[in-house]
Order: C-alpha cells, then sequence, then structure tokens
C-alpha cells in the first residue's frame, strides 16, 4: 500500500544516494582542509643534534708540538686555520711535515678547534715490486 505516489521504492534509493554523495562530499573537503593546516608545534626547543664532521684541507704553514696550521687557498682568497693536537689526535699516513698537503677532520671546543685526525695527502708511492 503506497500512500504517496510520489516517493517509490527507487526514488527512496536514489534520494538515500544522493545524501551518501553529499557527506562524503563534506567528509572529504573537511579532511582536505585539516592536511593543508600547518602541523601543530611542541613549545620545547628542539633537541640539539650532534654536528656534522667537518673538514678542512690545505698546506702545512706552522707545526708546532701541540698545534698545526693549515692554510689553503681558493679562487685567489687564503683560509688560514690553526687545529690544536691533543693525545686523542690520530694521525694517518705518516707525520705531517711543513708545506705538505693534509685533510684535518676537526670539532669545535672550548679553547678553539682541535683536530681529531689528520690524514697525509699527496703522491702515494709505489707498492715495491715482487722479486
Amino acid at each position: 500500500m503506497n500512500f504517496n505516489p510520489k516517493f517509490t521504492q527507487s526514488s527512496y534509493l536514489l534520494l538515500n544516494l544522493r545524501n551518501v554523495r553529499l557527506l562524503s562530499c563534506g567528509v572529504m573537503s573537511v579532511f582536505l582542509a585539516l592536511a593543508g593546516s600547518s602541523p601543530v608545534h611542541s613549545q620545547d626547543p628542539p633537541p640539539t643534534a650532534q654536528q656534522p664532521d667537518q673538514y678542512f684541507a690545505g698546506l702545512v704553514t706552522a707545526l708546532a708540538e701541540d698545534s698545526i696550521t693549515i692554510t689553503r687557498t681558493a679562487l685567489g682568497k687564503s683560509t688560514v686555520r690553526t687545529f690544536s693536537i691533543t693525545a686523542e689526535t690520530v694521525v694517518q699516513g705518516g707525520k705531517p711535515k711543513l708545506k705538505s698537503k693534509v685533510t684535518v677532520k676537526w670539532a669545535a671546543g672550548e679553547n678553539g678547534d682541535c683536530a681529531l685526525k689528520i690524514i697525509m695527502r699527496g703522491s702515494v708511492p709505489a707498492p715495491p715490486k715482487k722479486p
């Protein structure tokens, strides 16, 4: 028994589908609006990250028991850095000499820059020939 001839079973389903479509579009637009907004940040300062390894390469211009001075020239500008040498400093490739090429891995310290590793550069001697 149908009391209202305008609403049939098929028209009722069509009305439901239209409501579902409107509702899903509304939900999608809310999600897109929230995704575009900036995220909430805490007021705590970010944790301090360790600095990446720092390297300085050039020629040895001064050498002392507890320090090494390196000069590098790039595009006509000379940069001079002095690094302190401690017991923890690792030297690779022999002893540094004046006017030799080196690369220094260093870290900033309380008393200036400290050399962590000194790597000798330059010509590598040929391996000895086996008889």
